[in-house]
């Protein structure tokens, strides 16, 4: 599948004076109260996944009510949640939420803001082999450098920079796997770009696309893969060679390409989003129990909220079944796009040139419900995983990345194929770029998982 190809997927899918006398002092002190909170959020730190109710969390949708667009007007009924400052009138989620990786006594990773970095990037489009055509942002003109020269500083301590060396020793003798779409090709292509500072790996593919990988670190004695799973279940095209009709999604069976493959794996990254969005026919127990985006009559119109949830229901309940699976597991949470002024096929574009301010965006539409569902699957994964000691753990870039409208291809990547016209890219991102934080994450990570052991 080319990465246009997602690209073209993703519209489918944006008073008196005395009384005030009085009452003046107290006035002062709720405004005190209001911005202590908002200026100095490390004396009352939540991250997103603390701001979000057990009552809030989605069940399995079937209403005819779809929100895709980052546009969306009906803003009377769509959550929106602050990420950065508390709001009372959101009710803390769940004990299970708050806990959910088991090294959150040492600090949030996950909470906190951008802040200037001058010593980025620590790499370039001319250093590093495995950037692809669409993400190379200033071989294909980007004028403007300054979106790199950030790092992610969270609330009340530091996340380290990635380092190279210490990256590789730690992963001496393991391997990782990469289970997604194209944005997790994506991660893994920084982490490459990351680690080639030291060595580059050895291309051991079994075939030239770029659909599923496998590199080596021989010195190292680490590999590391890619497995293309878009949707993580079983996906089948209705008309092979036609990619824009809809796919059949067999939302209760795993994607073979993956599932067969993770058992000997260290650690595995799951992530998924943004092909949700494209018209898609639901089956369960190879029944057809609904569709998205679909014209046939006497079948009924379904969200992508539905499919969403049911395929990670299933991707965390495979890993759970696995026999000799005795990898840790980390959610990569949804990395929302950026467009504005527009859909993706109405002139939408992302044009920013620094990074949203921690008061300047929130979470919405459904960019939120993805999220949510997230957290709620792997609340679950991580309950019935606790009977053979399955490690589950939040990797919550969604914070993150939702401050980063600056950091996309945009009009600055090129597509393989000459003299054709793409919408702007506004859901992967440029390389070098914000996405190689996820790496910072990754990294601190697994050391505090080998630390907690």
């Amino acid at each position: 599948m080319n990465f246009q190809d997602l690209d073209h997927s993703l519209g489918k899918l944006q008073t008196r004076k005395k009384n005030a006398t009085k009452i003046a002092p107290f006035i002062a002190l709720a405004i005190l109260f209001t911005l202590i909170p908002i200026y100095y959020p490390s004396m009352h730190p939540k991250k997103l996944s603390q701001v979000l109710s057990s009552s809030s969390l989605v069940p399995l949708p079937d209403s005819n009510t779809q929100h895709q667009s980052n546009n969306s007007s009906n803003s009377s009924t769509t959550q929106q949640v602050n990420v950065t400052k508390s709001d009372d009138h959101v009710s803390v989620a769940p004990q299970e939420a708050r806990i959910i990786n088991s090294t959150d006594e040492k600090c949030d990773l996950f909470s906190g803001e951008w802040v200037e970095n001058q010593d980025a990037p620590y790499y370039t489009n001319m250093t590093c082999f495995t950037i692809q055509e669409h993400q190379n942002c200033m071989k294909y003109g980007r004028p403007d450098t300054d979106f790199l020269k950030w790092k992610w500083k969270p609330d009340g301590c530091e996340l380290p920079i990635f380092d190279a060396h210490q990256f590789l020793e730690f992963v001496r003798g393991k391997s990782l796997a990469f289970v997604g779409d194209s944005v997790a090709r994506n991660h893994m292509q920084s982490l490459i770009c990351l680690l080639s500072k030291v060595v580059y790996p050895i291309d051991v593919s079994n075939s030239t696309d770029q659909e599923n990988r496998r590199w080596e670190y021989r010195d190292y004695n680490f590999n590391m893969s890619i497995f293309w799973a878009p949707y993580l279940v079983k996906a089948n095209k209705t008309e092979p060679n036609n990619i824009y009709q809809p796919f059949n999604l067999c939302l209760d069976e795993p994607d073979e390409s993956w599932n067969t493959k993770i058992q000997d794996f260290d650690y595995v990254i799951i992530s998924s989003g943004h092909w949700f969005s494209r018209p898609t026919m639901f089956y369960l127990n190879h029944t057809l129990v609904g569709c998205l985006f679909c014209s046939q009559p006497n079948v009924s119109q379904m969200t992508s909220f539905f499919s969403y949830q049911k395929a990670f229901h299933t991707a965390f309940q495979t890993i759970n079944s696995l026999k000799n699976y005795k990898g840790v597991t980390f959610l990569r949470t949804f990395a929302p796009s950026h467009f504005e002024d527009g859909v993706w096929d109405k002139g939408g574009d992302c044009v920013r040139t620094t990074p949203f301010k921690r008061n300047e965006k929130v979470l919405d539409d459904y960019s939120l419900e993805f999220y949510k569902i997230q957290l709620q699957e792997l609340t679950i994964a991580q309950k019935q995983g606790k009977m053979r000691n399955l490690k589950f753990r939040l990797f919550d870039a969604t914070q993150a990345m939702l401050f980063r409208g600056d950091g996309h291809p945009s009009k600055y990547g090129h597509w393989p194929k000459p003299n054709v016209t793409f919408s702007n890219d506004c859901v992967h991102w440029c390389l070098p770029g914000p996405i190689d934080v996820w790496n910072d994450f990754l990294l601190e990570l697994m050391k505090r998982e080998e630390s907690h052991r």
